[in-house]
């Protein structure tokens, strides 16, 4: 199982990051002409959180691919022993590929729509059925299971910090984006909002 979950995790994340972030940047970018990453890179409160997405989810690249090259020392740093730990591990294996799944039906289903950050240049589509009709950010929620389930697989102090850091930021991120949907859908998204959970 260890060595398995060794070669799963970088190998799972490699292949998550190149599907659900460039692939799709990719796709939807020969669609609309332009592309779809549209996070500000100035100083303001937007842009810092913008930056310290990237921050973090670069630290988890990383992470996952220091587990390849130094297994034991990454398993051992700093861990955290769970409860019946290789029942975890089972689960947070099937959450990672679950949360793999459930992200790219969600960008599929947003269509020209998906973007990196807020897009002030074009109005998006306010995307409402498929899975947004049970969560109003199936895409963040779907980053935090995986999360979850890098921490059940890999219980660590540093697997728990990158799961916390990451919740914070989209916790920032999802508040900014209302904002901003409020404005451009105005009563459309406020009767959505309604009906629709934040996550779940």
């Amino acid at each position: 199982m260890t060595e398995f979950i060794r070669v799963f995790i970088p190998l799972f994340f490699i292949v998550f990051f190149m599907t659900a972030f460039f692939g799709t940047s990719f796709i939807v970018s020969k669609r609309i002409g332009k592309n779809p990453n549209v996070l500000p890179k100035d100083d303001s409160a937007y842009g810092l959180i913008g930056k310290y997405f990237k921050y973090t989810l670069f630290l988890i690249f990383i992470y996952t691919i220091l587990l390849f090259i130094f297994p034991d020392d990454i398993s051992n740093s700093f861990k955290i022993n769970l409860p019946e730990e290789i029942i975890f591990k089972y689960i947070g294996i099937t959450l990672l590929i679950l949360s793999w799944i459930w992200i790219l039906i969600a960008q599929f289903q947003m269509k020209n729509s998906w973007r990196i950050g807020i897009d002030e240049d074009l109005k998006t589509e306010l995307i409402t059925n498929g899975l947004f009709n049970y969560s109003r950010n199936p895409i963040f929620l779907g980053i935090l299971i995986s999360l979850i389930g890098l921490f059940f697989t890999l219980p660590t102090l540093i697997s728990l910090s990158l799961l916390i850091i990451t919740y914070i930021l989209i916790q920032t991120q999802i508040r900014l984006e209302e904002e901003f949907l409020l404005k451009q859908h105005d009563k459309f998204y406020l009767n959505y909002k309604a009906k629709v959970r934040r996550f779940l």
